[in-house]
């Protein structure tokens, strides 16, 4: 099969599902997506060197700036915004080989964790049952990777938007501690928290992904935190019989909670079983100091306004706004980003957080933040465990209808965004017939190979993950793209 099958087959899924079944979850097409698959072609044919993605058709956030697609972040008043050039991941992704197949709806500015609704394209439905949410903001890479739209998808991370969608519609997704991924050419929501990365249908390739996309870019500053940390190969990590040995802390405060689902807590339940017979020791009784404390203080810079200003600066001439203000007052927006815009539109323009007053130190300076990340490891060197356990969300996707009414269950907000540290979400099975659920683990900053280990071994004990019904092969011109399994 060529390069060009293989692309048409995606784009022949698009064009076929997405609109017609109420998806929603691409927003553009790459028109020279076809193309770049006949450059592939000739580069096999030709025998020159192939990038380690050769031929993936990848789907990219809207927030991720590409050249060659418009980069609206969910919102009209961007919808003719072209960068001038592409988010760091984007390019590494590019020089791999891959191919940025199109671009997926996210929640307007990123603001909300809930759902995918955005003034540009209007609201994503869950892969699995389009009468409810994929969660946001990631929602539309997220409906779109589960969908076969794509080989793989990519995501942004500010509270849950990568590994809360990726629960939700049964994939892996992985938010890296802070400082090892790249954010440069992301629409920010806030610099300090934001981080990047892979959502895919199994964990080798979110491993494969991680490879190309994770490492130091000068002009992300934070990255410098992760010089050195980065390993060479992240598959190496991938051992079905990892979980052997492996130290497990049980964050029950996660779990068993009052308005948990009793479906998903049996899936859980079950998980730790599965876990135990891998050989993993299961440490019940660990806790973390304070969580109740920390959760409740919040430690949160409002710098959305600011980040923005600096995003928009790097649009040159061609920046339709200068202050994201300017959508407020125009009412460009759709009303579920309203309260986003009130709420983290109210900080300053051009005052940098740590010059404000009073000021708010940014990671990895932010003494609230440092005291939460010393409790968690400091948890795990007392109970000796190498990463943590908890469900990504105690509850399945909610309704379209009920979206805000019953988002509860949220565990991918608690730690990781706080602390910086590094978390991933892997199918856990399916409650209420057919709404996914995950399974979440929590590692030591710069411990992302322990997360691919759990994650990888867990997944191929399990074998959860099951493609959404609603969305079969098709045949089109003697093509037949089968739904990844």
């Amino acid at each position: 099969m060529t390069c060009r099958q293989v692309v048409s087959g995606y784009l022949d899924r698009i064009l076929t599902y997405d609109q017609d079944k109420k998806l929603n979850a691409i927003s553009f097409i790459n028109q020279k997506a076809l193309a770049k698959a006949d450059d592939i072609d000739e580069k096999i044919k030709s025998g020159k060197k192939l990038g380690s993605l050769y031929c993936a058709p990848i789907l990219v956030k809207d927030n991720y700036d590409t050249h060659d697609l418009p980069t609206t972040g969910g919102s009209i008043a961007l919808k003719d915004n072209y960068p001038p050039d592409d988010a760091f991941m984007v390019e590494k992704l590019r020089a791999a080989d891959a191919i940025i197949i199109a671009k997926t709806n996210m929640a307007e500015w990123a603001f909300s964790p809930r759902q995918t609704i955005s003034s540009s394209f209007g609201t994503t439905a869950n892969a699995y049952d389009l009468d409810r949410v994929p969660a946001g903001s990631s929602g539309g890479t997220a409906s779109g990777t589960a969908a076969s739209f794509g080989v793989a998808g990519m995501g942004s991370d500010t509270g849950n938007s990568i590994r809360g969608p990726s629960s939700h519609l049964s994939l892996f997704g992985i938010r890296s501690t802070i400082g090892l991924t790249s954010r440069d050419g992301v629409i920010p929501l806030a610099w300090d928290r934001d981080v990047a990365g892979p959502m895919t249908r199994t964990v080798r390739d979110g491993a494969k992904i991680f490879n190309v996309v994770a490492g130091y870019d000068p002009k992300d500053p934070m990255t410098e935190l992760g010089k050195g940390k980065r390993k060479d190969d992240y598959t190496e990590y991938l051992n079905k019989n990892a979980l052997k040995g492996m130290r497990i802390g049980l964050l029950r405060a996660l779990v068993f909670t009052d308005d948990a689902d009793p479906e998903v807590t049996q899936l859980f339940v079950k998980a730790v079983e599965d876990l135990k017979e891998a050989g993993a020791v299961i440490v019940e009784s660990f806790e973390i100091n304070d969580l109740d404390a920390h959760r409740g203080a919040l430690n949160f810079c409002n710098r959305f306004r600011y980040d923005m200003r600096q995003y928009l600066k790097t649009l040159g001439d061609n920046a339709s706004i200068q202050d994201v203000m300017e959508v407020y007052s125009s009412g460009q927006y759709s009303m579920s980003a309203k309260g986003g815009l009130e709420r983290f539109g109210a900080g300053p323009l051009d005052i940098h957080p740590r010059d404000d007053i009073p000021p708010c130190l940014e990671f990895p300076n932010h003494l609230g933040r440092n005291a939460f990340k010393e409790d968690v490891e400091g948890a795990m060197d007392k109970y000796n465990v190498d990463v943590i356990i908890y469900p990504s969300w105690t509850n399945p996707p909610a309704l379209l209808s009920r979206a805000y009414t019953d988002y509860k269950g949220d565990n991918s907000q608690v730690i990781a965004p706080a602390t910086g540290l590094p978390a991933a979400t892997v199918p856990m099975g399916f409650s209420h017939g057919n709404l996914p659920a995950g399974l979440q683990f929590l590692a030591r900053a710069f411990q992302e190979e322990l997360l691919f280990s759990a994650a990888y071994a867990y997944e191929q004990k399990t074998k959860h993950r099951k493609a959404p019904k609603i969305f079969s092969e098709i045949q089109r011109e003697n093509i037949i793209m089968k739904v990844s399994k």
